[in-house]
């Protein structure tokens, strides 16, 4: 029994829960297929997707074809939930993208497609809605190659196109050859040669010489396939390709008849190359009506590639998901990658290995979880009894570390408690949010009795709103949505206090310099002081009382891309009165270096100075021509800038930056500006320098080191005169 652990992605509308409901009744783990309008989809529990008819979490589900078991997840679409299709892609052995056959390629297709590219997972491209009016072949093909990627293959045409009757053929296009030949030099060779590709291994012809033989032949090989066409596909699929697809769906087949090449060695070579990411089938169907979704479950089948690793290997998995069950308690969903996790067994995990016990196991089957005695590799399980669990966690041994394939968010709102919120309540209920999502911080702030969330977009802070009302009955409300800024140093600055001296009331020594470092370098901590100079301890809590001062800097944003180092360091030793124990009063401790570091520290950035930064999205937006003349102004009121401008046809595109702050009020006005015609797309890019107006202040949330009196009467009671 193989297994696959498979991804469906999609923008926003393309279908993706529709067609996981269609593959769970042609599989016969359903009788019906659930529909997103009626709200009685399997994968979308919560209340909040059925009412708003869209994909918030992601949802597990499992299903047979023969003997392979198909973990499927189906995950969001919206860009505000980027975060809950990231931290599934370090668990996929394939996916499927899908693509709207009346809608297109949108912005998300092209930022989920790139993603895929770049982490190499095996993808399918289905293209959903062949019924639909308005839907399209040639041109959805054409824009999938242009703005997705050339090496795709498509897996047949469509019969009725736009009707209630539209249905799939299966076959391979003429140009299947041409793109699978650009990845396989023997492949090419055994066509131009007319033999069969599969005996390449044991004929007498060198790798040299088949090389060469490709190179020759690589500009040829489109006129012939498809018997003379004037344009060179170089590895995609010309424009003139498309007009004549649905005419030429089975000239692979004929041509490699022909040359005596079997289907077999093509099968063979699309099922390679589709597990090494080097091309994507195209099918086209529709989830609604079911056409075309046998002969998707077929590709699922067979082209993407199984789940690997060893059962009796270490163990080692990584946490994708966290939720809360029934009585509170948490339950991790986790890909095992090695070994079998078993219930009772005792599993390091995150990054303190600390050790929990796995009190229950449920895996995935035919649609539902059921429980098991254990897990092994190549599985998905939900995992009871590991109480610090957090997503994003190394199960064992630590596979690799858990990175951000997408950006932080770069926008928080204050949530405002509504009349006869308990304020308690309500700090634990966003807690346990933050916990399911890594990538949403909390700040609270005790002076203000405030707490602000970070987000993704407009619609996150609705869904935010509207589970705090119905998962946790209370009532809240936001205020506006503002831009989190970054501050860097703008050059070297130093501070030193010495115990004992001065004004320093903490039995301590602390000098710090603060040196600017490269933009997304982080924090670094360094020592030019000799390490046993004064207890670890002690240096320790200099770090971290660093990091933890520079979440604060002379604006009140985080301080990063920085280099702090140690430069002074002093201790009083233990001492006590005679014949009496130890005294703290005489004696350095932890607390005495973590009272004087953000003192010291932030005199440092002071004389450093800091610049505030704020983030920026690097756009692309495609509108008719005519409609620059209205888009440009619009564009400069809001700080966007073009850096570069092409025209293609009745449609310009424009590439450049703009403030994160402003991308909300452009997708608003973008409509109108274009005539419904316009698309945009924007991703977080880098932060940038604020040079106009006020620089944005945040409200402090700790002691304020900036103020020295106010800080020491918060923090100790050993003022100095």
């Amino acid at each position: 029994m193989h297994l696959l652990n498979l991804g469906i992605l999609a923008h926003v509308d393309a279908g993706k829960t529709s067609l996981t409901e269609r593959l769970l009744h042609s599989v016969g783990v359903i009788d019906e297929p659930g529909r997103v309008d009626d709200g009685n989809t399997r994968t979308d529990t919560l209340a909040l997707e059925r009412q708003r008819g869209i994909t918030i979490k992601s949802a597990v589900v499992s299903f047979a074809i023969d003997d392979v078991t198909v973990n499927l997840i189906d995950t969001p679409g919206h860009p505000d939930f980027i975060a809950e299709v990231e931290r599934v892609l370090g668990v996929l052995d394939g996916a499927v993208l899908v693509v709207s056959a009346v809608e297109g390629v949108q912005a998300q297709t092209r930022v989920l497609m790139r993603t895929l590219q770049r982490l190499r997972i095996p993808t399918l491209l289905f293209v959903n809605k062949i019924d639909r009016r308005g839907a399209r072949y040639d041109g959805v093909l054409r824009e999938i190659s242009e703005r997705l990627t050339p090496a795709i293959v498509p897996m047949g045409t469509v019969g009725g196109l736009g009707t209630p009757d539209a249905h799939f053929v299966p076959g391979l296009a003429a140009t299947a050859l041409d793109v699978l030949a650009d990845h396989d030099d023997e492949l090419l060779a055994a066509y131009v040669e007319g033999r069969d590709a599969s005996l390449g291994g044991s004929s007498a012809m060198s790798h040299a010489t088949n090389g060469a033989t490709a190179q020759t032949a690589r500009g040829a090989t489109a006129q012939t396939v498809r018997g003379g066409m004037s344009h060179s596909t170089h590895g995609g699929m010309s424009h003139s390709t498309y007009g004549e697809m649905s005419h030429a769906t089975h000239g692979a087949m004929s041509y490699a008849t022909d040359s005596g090449m079997s289907h077999a060695a093509l099968h063979a070579a699309l099922t390679t190359q589709t597990r090494q990411a080097l091309v994507h089938p195209v099918h086209f169907g529709s989830a609604i009506t079911g056409a075309g979704v046998n002969a998707l479950i077929t590709g699922i089948k067979e082209l993407l590639p199984p789940a690997d690793g060893d059962p009796e290997g270490p163990v080692s998995g990584t946490v994708f998901k966290v939720e809360r069950g029934p009585a509170g308690e948490k339950v991790a969903y986790a890909r095992m990658f090695s070994g079998t996790l078993r219930t009772r067994d005792r599993i390091p995990f995150g990054e303190t290995r600390t050790e929990g016990r796995i009190t229950a196991i449920s895996v995935f089957d035919h649609g539902t979880d059921v429980r098991a005695d254990a897990v092994p590799a190549g599985r998905i399980a939900r995992l009871w009894g590991l109480t610090d669990i957090r997503i994003g966690d190394a199960l064992g041994e630590p596979r690799t570390a858990y990175e951000h394939f997408f950006a932080p968010p770069t926008l928080e709102a204050v949530v405002v408690p509504g009349s006869g919120v308990d304020t308690r309540k309500l700090h634990l209920a966003l807690t346990q949010l933050a916990e399911q999502d890594p990538l949403i911080d909390l700040r609270h702030d005790e002076v203000r009795q405030e707490t602000s969330v970070s987000l993704y977009g407009e619609v996150q802070k609705e869904v935010v709103q509207a589970t705090l009302a119905e998962e946790f009955g209370l009532d809240v409300t936001f205020r506006e949505t503002t831009v989190i800024c970054i501050e860097r140093p703008s050059g070297p600055g130093a501070a030193v206090e010495f115990n004992k001296k001065d004004q320093n009331p903490f039995l301590a020594t602390v000098g710090l310099r603060v040196d600017p470092a490269p933009p997304g370098s982080g924090v670094q901590f360094r020592l030019e002081v000799e390490l046993g100079a004064m207890p670890y301890a002690f240096f320790k809590a200099v770090e971290d009382t660093v990091r933890e001062t520079l979440g604060q800097g002379l604006h009140g944003w985080q301080v990063t891309d920085c280099t702090v180092t140690m430069t002074h360091s002093g201790y009083s030793p233990r001492q006590s009165h005679a014949h009496q124990g130890f005294d703290k009063s005489m004696s350095s401790t932890g607390y005495d270096f973590r009272g004087l570091t953000p003192l010291v520290l932030v005199e440092a950035l002071r004389r450093a100075g800091t610049r505030v930064h704020e983030p920026m999205h690097r756009f692309r937006l495609e509108a008719p021509a005519d409609t620059l003349g209205a888009l440009l102004p619009v564009l400069a009121a809001l700080r966007a800038v073009p850096q570069t401008t092409e025209t293609r046809g009745a449609a310009c595109v424009l590439e450049g930056a703009v403030p994160a702050g402003r991308v909300h009020e452009l997708e608003q006005r973008l409509p109108g500006l274009t005539r419904g015609e316009g698309e945009w797309e924007s991703a977080f890019d880098h932060y940038a320098p604020i040079t106009y107006g006020t620089v944005p202040e945040r409200p402090r949330t700790d002691h304020n080191p900036l103020n020295r009196k106010e800080y020491l009467l918060n923090v100790t009671r050993r003022v100095g005169s």
